[in-house]
């Protein structure tokens, strides 16, 4: 939990109501949030479910999880406090970027399932929706695109997930996708299904 430093602070309400935003888009915003092993395929569906959605003219982000860290996160490393932060931080933006109307995917290792289960708290009810990106050690460590498996094996990357840091899978995420059961086309089509079944697509 984030210490608050920030007192005699008041949230100050606008003019324009979320609904008003919505429908000017014509959508709902919600966060899907990707969760995963390293390498297990997050961010390649995450970015495919976008592209396919802003193709139908929605509006659609992914807050990635490396792409992040050479911004807003680059202070933050990989500790079990550092990762913390980390999801801490992508949540508050989640939830502002759902409150634009946004529909927000993120894609984040997010190993601890307290810290998922701090930000789905954080969300209205039917906002959030937890995608387990199922995907083996094995798989993922003979994908290695970045070469950071091998790396972890030989001690050179501290606490990396799989290896040295345990990866706590979700409980009862609201769906799961077996990487070597489908396409990532196929995976980011379950996602918008999901969606749908949310009530935030029609």
């Amino acid at each position: 939990m984030a210490e608050v430093k920030a007192t005699n602070v008041v949230w100050h309400e606008g003019h324009v109501s979320r609904d008003k935003r919505e429908s000017l888009l014509n959508q709902q915003g919600c966060m899907i949030w990707l969760t995963g092993l390293p390498s297990s395929g997050k961010s390649t569906i995450a970015f495919t479910a976008e592209h396919i959605l802003v193709e139908q003219d929605r509006l659609a982000y992914v807050l990635d999880g490396d792409n992040v860290r050479h911004g807003l996160n680059k202070n933050l490393g990989f500790s079990a406090e550092d990762r913390a932060e980390n999801i801490r931080r992508i949540g508050e933006v989640g939830k502002l970027f759902t409150d634009a109307g946004v529909i927000t995917f993120t894609s984040f290792v997010s190993p601890y399932r307290a810290d998922r289960d701090a930000v789905r708290e954080l969300m209205a009810d039917g906002d959030f929706a937890e995608v387990f990106i199922d995907t083996s050690v094995e798989v993922c460590e003979a994908r290695d695109p970045k070469g950071l498996y091998a790396k972890a094996r030989t001690g050179e990357i501290p606490n990396f997930t799989g290896v040295s840091d345990p990866y706590e899978s979700p409980e009862n995420p609201e769906l799961v996708i077996k990487t070597s059961e489908c396409t990532p086309e196929e995976a980011a089509s379950q996602i918008i299904d999901l969606m749908k079944k949310m009530g935030k697509l029609s």
